[in-house]
C-alpha cells in the first residue's frame, strides 16, 4: 500500500491541539512536510519541534492565523504556498458553541459560516494552483457526524456542518479531473478540549455531572469509549496518501458505530 507522503508539503489547521495536533503528527510520520497553523503560537513553536522526521530532507514550519480572519487567512495561505507548494490542506477548525437553533443569534450563525466555510474557501482559492500544478490535492475537512444525523444541542453546528458537508460534495466533483480529492472526516465523541467544553456545557444546563453526561454519551457508542485523537488522525492521514487516490467526496464517520444511517 503506497502511504508514503514524502516530498508533498501539508498544512494543517487548528492544529495547536487535539486532531489537528495529532493530524499533523500523522502526516509527518508519513513524511510529508508539515506547516501547522493556529492562533497560539507558544503551542505551534512546541508542536513544531515535536513533529517527526522520518527523512533528511523533511522540513517543517509553523504559522499564525485566525480563521475568522478571512482575507487575512487568505494572505497567509498564499503566502505559504509562494515558497512550497502545498498539496495537502487538512481543514479544521473549533466548533460552535451550543445552544438550541431556535435560540442562537443570526451573528452566531454569520460566526460559524465566517470560520468553517469562508475560512475553506479561502485556503481553497488560495492552495488551488500549487495542487493542479504538482497534479496532486487531497483535501480533507474535518467535520461532525451531525451531516448524517443531526445532534442535539448543537444547532448552530448542526447547520453550517451541513454546509460544509456540501461545499465538499460540489468541490469533489468540481477538482477530481486535476488529481484533486475532497473528502470529509466525521469524528464522533474525542477526547479533546472540544469534548470537555461541551460536556462542562449540558452540565451547566441541566444541573446533572459531568460523570453522569458522559456516561450517557458513551450509552449510545456501540464501542463503549470515547475516540482519541489519533485515531481520528489516523484516517485523516489515509485520505492524504497515494493508497486513497479514487476515495472522493465521501463523508467517513469515525464514531464507534454511533451514527445508525446507512449512508
Amino acid at each position: 500500500m503506497h502511504l508514503d507522503l514524502s516530498g508533498r508539503h501539508a498544512l494543517v489547521c487548528g492544529a495547536s491541539q487535539g486532531i489537528g495536533r495529532a493530524s499533523a503528527m500523522e502526516l509527518a510520520a508519513l513524511g510529508a512536510n508539515v506547516t501547522v497553523l493556529a492562533r497560539n503560537a507558544d503551542a505551534l513553536k512546541t508542536l513544531t519541534e515535536q513533529l517527526p522526521r522520518v527523512h533528511v530532507e523533511q522540513q517543517h514550519h509553523w504559522r499564525i492565523a485566525d480563521m475568522l480572519d478571512t482575507a487575512g487567512l487568505a494572505d497567509t495561505a498564499a503566502s505559504i504556498a509562494a515558497s512550497d507548494p502545498v498539496q495537502i490542506l487538512i481543514n479544521n477548525s473549533g466548533g460552535p458553541p451550543g445552544g438550541p437553533a431556535h435560540t442562537s443569534t443570526s451573528e452566531a450563525y454569520e460566526t460559524a459560516f465566517r470560520q468553517h466555510l469562508l475560512a475553506g474557501q479561502a485556503l481553497v482559492q488560495s492552495l488551488l494552483p500549487g495542487m493542479r500544478e504538482k497534479g496532486y490535492g487531497r483535501i480533507v475537512n474535518v467535520i461532525s457526524t451531525s451531516v448524517k444525523e443531526p445532534i442535539t444541542g448543537l444547532g448552530v453546528s448542526n447547520t453550517v456542518r451541513a454546509a460544509v458537508a456540501g461545499w465538499a460534495k460540489t468541490l469533489a466533483s468540481e477538482l477530481a479531473a486535476d488529481g484533486i480529492t475532497v473528502n470529509n472526516v466525521l469524528p464522533g465523541y474525542t477526547r479533546t478540549a472540544r469534548l470537555d467544553n461541551l460536556l462542562a456545557a449540558q452540565a451547566a444546563a441541566t444541573g446533572r455531572s459531568e460523570d453522569e453526561i458522559a456516561t450517557h454519551m458513551l450509552s449510545t457508542v456501540p464501542a463503549k469509549r470515547f475516540a482519541e485523537a489519533a485515531e481520528i488522525a489516523a484516517v485523516i492521514a489515509f485520505l492524504c496518501t497515494p493508497a486513497a487516490a479514487y476515495v472522493n467526496g465521501v463523508s467517513i464517520a469515525v464514531d464507534g458505530g454511533r451514527t445508525r444511517a446507512l449512508s
